[in-house]
């Protein structure tokens, strides 16, 4: 995430910024966080030998996006309105989760209109030589930081000292999740279901060596349900200890996803040829505790 207006009453983020890959993407999302978001997809933007200037214009015909003031890509249905440039400005992360941007910002400029092409030309021209206050007239900008002081933990907005930026002294997330649900940790990326599928197999020598421990124990009853509790148990502390670390994200998705992790290995551990093998050791199962499955 490279930028995000964020509102903490409603717990939406109406405008992003976030890098994929070599491209752009552009985020809106008024209504409600509960709301599909819209996105904009600009690629090929980002080149790690050199600084990019992007410029994102918004009315009545669409978004125009101008890479290096040169026009790069229009989409008519997508419309950004100032309203949707209010909320805390939140740079290099996203607002309730690690989503650090390990790029370098040169500089951020907000306008309170839509400007024109030659505008956004000659802007790009004033940005990459005199860095002075461009060609479009002081009282259209809203904001303009420039992140050139080079001490202390404040980035002024040239145009609004009200609200400049301030530099936390320690990294943390603005509005950490406790437990997020499902639904609003999901993502339809093949990192999500990379995560998925870890924390599945991540636990389930858990299940299988505690399945297997606790049916040696003669005084203990139900082998099988306790070793899913305590996967759970498990699963549910690490959650819990997560919330309380920046770089790490609390959510129940890991909690059921461990569980069934926990879960397999379990049943694992009852299946056929695994207790033909162990019998063969003599760590077979108490017949009469673990029902066998053959298969």
């Amino acid at each position: 995430m490279i930028l995000a207006f964020y509102r903490p009453e409603r717990r939406i983020v109406p405008f992003a910024l976030r890098q994929f890959r070599d491209g752009l993407v552009v985020e809106h999302n008024l209504k409600s966080r509960f709301d599909k978001k819209m996105e904009m997809y600009i690629g090929d933007v980002f080149n790690i030998h050199k600084p990019v200037l992007v410029t994102i214009t918004s009315g009545n015909a669409g978004s125009a996006v101008y890479v290096d003031g040169a026009f790069f890509k229009r989409a008519q249905s997508y419309a950004v309105s100032n309203q949707d440039l209010t909320g805390r400005l939140i740079v290099g992360n996203a607002a309730s989760t690690t989503y650090s941007w390990p790029g370098q910002l040169k500089g951020i400029a907000v306008y309170d209109r839509e400007l024109s092409a030659a505008e956004v030309s000659q802007s790009f021209l004033d940005w990459t030589k005199s860095r002075q206050l461009d060609s479009v007239r002081s009282e259209d900008l809203v904001a303009r930081y420039l992140f050139d002081e080079g001490d202390g933990n404040v980035v002024h907005n040239r145009a609004d000292p009200a609200t400049d930026l301030l530099i936390p002294e320690r990294f943390f997330v603005l509005n950490e999740q406790f437990l997020e649900r499902p639904w609003d940790e999901f993502r339809p990326t093949w990192g999500y279901w990379k995560d998925i599928a870890v924390n599945i197999v991540g636990f389930v020598p858990l299940g299988f060596f505690f399945c297997a421990y606790f049916s040696q124990l003669r005084r203990v009853e139900h082998s099988m349900a306790l070793t899913i509790a305590l996967g759970f148990a498990v699963s549910l502390t690490i959650e819990v200890l997560q919330a309380f670390l920046p770089t790490r994200d609390s959510g129940m998705t890991d909690l059921f996803t461990n569980t069934l992790g926990t879960a397999t290995g379990v049943m694992m551990f009852r299946h056929g040829v695994i207790q033909t093998v162990l019998a063969a050791i003599g760590l077979r199962a108490e017949k009469s505790r673990i029902p066998v499955v053959s298969g």
